[in-house]
């Protein structure tokens, strides 16, 4: 089979576009990247960045990367194994002393990163997303400090090491132990370590109540009506999910990390040899990042509000990245991208 070309993918993202359950009318919006090679094979926009004011989405818009940004945070705790600070062995009782009790003595930065602690989880990743989920007011959660009440009386599920699942309150108290290794405010520790080596220009963590004129804003449908997200998850994102992003910045990002810009080439090796493998789709995981075939890295968030995935692939030099302003949006995109580049 011929190689897609840029008008194939086209054609094929916008009849995703037309036919998606929350992009059909128009409202919800969607951006779209592939580059192949140097080439750049896709780089458009569909349907709204802000429905309030019928904002057009654009290629250049940031948006929401949910648990996307995982990828980020474990680049930032490998950068600290990476000089020293901290190893794949540290235990997280050494860094949170009294801390939450319930988090086993044995559980370790390598378990915590793979999704093997088996510690007690703060957020139910099945819930229907448009329920208020977060058992505090929203705007108190700004550093991993913040979510102390929320990881605590959370009993272990099983021994740490046992098996793979998927915990977003791992990458939290990863955040967490990050910033006390380090004496860093968590973020900046992502900037100074992640995002400024990769070069990125318009990725960060912008408080949701405050968002930057090109962000696009996420949509959640309560009672029948499309309500943005602010209400729904924290006010700044943290360990676990949250940051925005650009197509652009996602393409930067894989290349510097794959090229060793960002973290020593022995440290990426480690992030993709595979630790587990997820039976619900039967991808490997990492160190922090997806590994669905061959050489590809993959990450991937899906919230309120928010729908991504960024993928590169060594073997064909293709880097991809879908958003969607919806929980929904980006995934016909994403299938339709995929299938045209089989």
């Amino acid at each position: 089979m011929a190689p897609a070309t840029p008008a194939d993918l086209l054609h094929a993202a916008t009849e995703a576009v037309c036919s998606g359950p929350d992009t059909s009318d128009g409202a919800g919006g969607v951006v779209a990247r592939v580059v192949r090679d140097g080439e750049v094979l896709l780089d458009a926009a569909w349907g709204l960045a802000d429905r309030r004011h019928g904002l057009p989405m654009t290629p250049g818009h940031r948006f929401a990367t949910a648990s996307g940004c995982k990828g980020f945070t474990a680049v930032a705790v490998l950068s600290l194994v990476a000089d020293g600070t901290l190893t794949l062995g540290t235990t997280a009782r050494s860094l949170l002393g009294a801390d939450l009790p319930l988090v086993p003595d044995d559980v370790t930065v390598e378990h915590l990163l793979s999704h093997r602690s088996g510690i007690g989880e703060y957020l139910d990743d099945d819930a229907d997303l448009a329920e208020y989920l977060m058992p505090v007011p929203v705007h108190r959660l700004v550093s991993p400090e913040d979510y102390l009440p929320l990881l605590d009386g959370h009993p272990a599920v099983f021994p740490a090491g046992e098996r793979f699942a998927y915990s977003n309150a791992g990458f939290v108290l990863l955040s967490l132990l990050a910033q006390r290794a380090s004496g860093v405010p968590f973020h900046r520790l992502v900037q100074e370590r992640v995002l400024d080596p990769a070069g990125t220009t318009s990725t960060g963590y912008p408080r949701s109540d405050a968002l930057p004129g090109d962000a696009a804003v996420g949509y959640v449908r309560v009672d029948g009506r499309w309500l943005t997200n602010v209400h729904h998850l924290p006010v700044v994102g943290g360990g676990d999910g949250g940051a925005y992003t650009t197509t652009h910045d996602m393409e930067r990002f894989w290349e510097a990390l794959l090229g060793g810009r960002v973290v020593p080439d022995d440290v990426v090796a480690a992030m993709r040899a595979p630790r587990s493998t997820d039976d619900d789709d039967d991808y490997s995981y990492g160190l922090g990042v997806w590994l669905p075939g061959g050489d590809a890295v993959q990450l991937v968030g899906e919230d309120a509000g928010v729908s991504f995935l960024s993928r590169h692939d060594p073997a064909t030099a293709t880097t991809w990245t879908i958003a969607g302003t919806t929980a929904a949006a980006a995934w016909p995109v994403v299938r339709a991208v995929r299938a045209a580049l089989a």
